[in-house]
């Protein structure tokens, strides 16, 4: 059988919530869709680095931000019938803001919605890009866990 396979170092994506329940969501204009589509902050893992080393470094570069709290989500695998590409998703929180630029090939407006109002807007096909889908609804299932007692 021949197979077509699109070899990727994998990465990390981050659900940032700050302390009134609003997660970072970027609009950000991705040229392959041809517009505009809304992510959260994330990237591809550099040679040497960790999933959470990427984590902490794309919060910082596209959000302006550290977090003392992180709580892993799980992994996403983004299309399984051609990439390799492994996609590990965080819950960042108890926020700080801190100075950074985004790289110059990167065209996106920083965004805080409620994280409910992101979760209905993944649901109703608003935001399409599969990891910031898979992880908003890992994020919201993870705290309504965390809050409910045993």
């Amino acid at each position: 059988m021949e197979l077509e396979v699109v070899r990727h170092p994998g990465g990390a994506a981050v659900v940032a919530l700050d302390t009134a329940q609003r997660v970072c969501l970027l609009r950000q204009y991705r040229h392959v869709v041809g517009g505009w589509i809304w992510e959260l902050p994330a990237g591809k893992l550099d040679p040497g680095d960790t999933p959470m080393t990427t984590a902490r470094k794309e919060l910082q570069e596209e959000a302006g931000l550290a977090a003392k709290q992180w709580d892993g989500l799980g992994r996403h695998i983004s299309s399984p019938g051609i990439f390799d590409e492994v996609i590990h998703l965080y819950l960042a929180r108890d926020l700080t803001e801190v100075a950074d630029a985004p790289e110059e090939h990167e065209l996106f407006e920083v965004h805080w919605l409620p994280l409910a109002e992101a979760v209905n807007r993944a649901a109703a096909g608003d935001i399409e890009d599969a990891k910031t889908v898979v992880g908003l609804f890992r994020a919201e299932r993870y705290l309504d866990a965390a809050a409910t007692p045993d």
